[in-house]
C-alpha cells in the first residue's frame, strides 16, 4: 500500500491549511473501505502521535489539542482522506501522516510537513 500526504505548508497562526491522504496500489481500496483510518503526526523532538481517526461508520475521534480546530473526513470512493485544519497554532507544526487505525507500521508515508509561525 502507498499513501501519499499533500497539502502542508507554511501558515500564520489563526490560518487554515486542508491535508489529503492518497491510497494507491493493488489494496489501496481494501484498506481504505474496511479498515478505520487516522492522522498521525510528530513534532520535532517528540513522539508520533494521534491527531484524529474515523471509523468505517463515520465516527470520529480527536486528540483534546485538536478539537474543535480540525476535521477528519473521507471519500472512499476517491480512496482519499482529508484533514481540515482551522485556527492553526504555532504547536501545530509537525509532520503529518496518515495511516490505518491502529497503525500498520509498514503503510507509514513520508508525510507532509505543517510550520505554523507566531
Amino acid at each position: 500500500v502507498q499513501l501519499v500526504e499533500s497539502g502542508g505548508g507554511l501558515v500564520q497562526s489563526g490560518g487554515s491549511l486542508k491535508l489529503s491522504c492518497l491510497a494507491s496500489g493493488a489494496v489501496s481500496r481494501r484498506v481504505f473501505m474496511i479498515n478505520d483510518i487516522a492522522w498521525y503526526r510528530q513534532a520535532p523532538g517528540k513522539q508520533r502521535e494521534l491527531v484524529a481517526a474515523i471509523r468505517r461508520g463515520g465516527s470520529t475521534n480527536y486528540a483534546d489539542s485538536v478539537k474543535d480546530r480540525f476535521t477528519i473526513s473521507r471519500d472512499s470512493a476517491k480512496n482519499t482522506m482529508y484533514l481540515q485544519l482551522n485556527s492553526l497554532k504555532p504547536e501545530d507544526t509537525a509532520v503529518y501522516y496518515c495511516n490505518t487505525f491502529p497503525a500498520t507500521n509498514t503503510f507509514w508515508g513520508r508525510g507532509t510537513q505543517v510550520t505554523v509561525s507566531s
